[in-house]
């Protein structure tokens, strides 16, 4: 259904009154210490010391000279951040007050205004089994409240999900290194973890990825109530469950576990900085753990 542009703008202003807040009064900081530095430009070589990292060693100067020389980086005064954003269907999903989609874009929101205070690029990839849409990064007050309008507003034109491709896109498009946040439930309904698998090893070489994962507690459990039927948002697949049956919900239980365990390996394995925030949970608690962490 179309939104009302009026109400679009109004529920901008709304996200931009209450994000920009925290981000100014938290986050800010925050965001300065865990990300500040983190991107690296090439400034000269030098003669290896003692203490320097060997990973640093540049190998071609080092074999022409025949002495051990190591390249030496200085912190860019101008950073880039990159939002992907889950579009697809499951993030219409919500048994709390609010949505997936609504948590996704308030985080989104303070993310991208704590990046713009730190005077830094913002841009944005929407993505579901295809990248819907790429907003080139840039800087500014009103980019960034267009970036919110499409959040609210945007109708993708798949449901499914394909992590793997925004993550080839963002890789492809931006040369430059980049924090990266990837906004999602990271409910893959292509099933294709080793597309995801790949891709997430040659972004992360080049950007540093932090996944930010938005789940719900009725995707965990089922409550006892009986006979119901569940609809797959993304496949539109449907069937009729007994929710008074404890095998069931055990079963489904556990098969939400396994799945967890698969996403969470894959994010671990490649060495990816991860939150999970619950449509009932607090994100600014969750994001400050994150932040501290690194």
């Amino acid at each position: 259904m179309q939104q009302n542009e009026n109400d679009i703008l109004k529920r901008v202003r709304k996200i931009e009154i209450k994000t920009r807040g925290l981000s100014n009064e938290i986050f800010a900081g925050k965001y300065h210490t865990a990300f500040r530095g983190r991107g690296m430009s090439f400034s000269e070589v030098r003669e290896y010391r003692a203490g320097d990292d060997v990973r640093d060693i540049d190998w071609n100067v080092t074999a022409r000279s025949r002495k051990p020389h190591i390249k030496v980086y200085e912190e860019e005064r101008e950073l880039t951040m990159m939002l992907l954003v889950d579009v697809s269907a499951s993030r219409m999903f919500g048994s709390t007050d609010r949505l997936k989609k609504n948590l996704m874009t308030e985080i989104a929101a303070v993310l991208a205004f704590s990046a713009a205070q730190n005077n830094d690029k913002v841009g944005c990839i929407f993505f579901s089994d295809r990248v819907e849409k790429f907003i080139p990064p840039k800087k500014g007050r009103s980019h960034i409240l267009m970036i919110i309008r499409e959040l609210i507003g945007f109708e993708p034109e798949s449901k499914r999900t394909k992590l793997s491709e925004p993550i080839r896109f963002l890789t492809n498009v931006n040369k430059k290194r980049c924090t990266t946040f990837i906004l999602s439930d990271f409910l893959d309904s292509s099933r294709d973890e080793s597309a995801l698998d790949d891709a997430l090893k040659i972004a992360r070489g080049r950007h540093d990825l932090v996944g930010i994962r938005i789940v719900d507690p009725r995707e965990q459990s089922l409550p006892d109530v009986g006979i119901v039927e569940l609809c797959d948002a993304e496949t539109g697949r449907k069937m009729w469950v007994d929710t008074s049956s404890r095998a069931v919900r055990e079963h489904y239980l556990a098969r939400w576990q396994q799945r967890e365990e698969r996403i969470m390996e894959t994010l671990k394995h490649n060495r990816i900085d991860t939150a999970v925030v619950s449509t009932e949970g607090d994100y600014v608690a969750e994001l400050i753990k994150l932040f501290k962490q690194r």
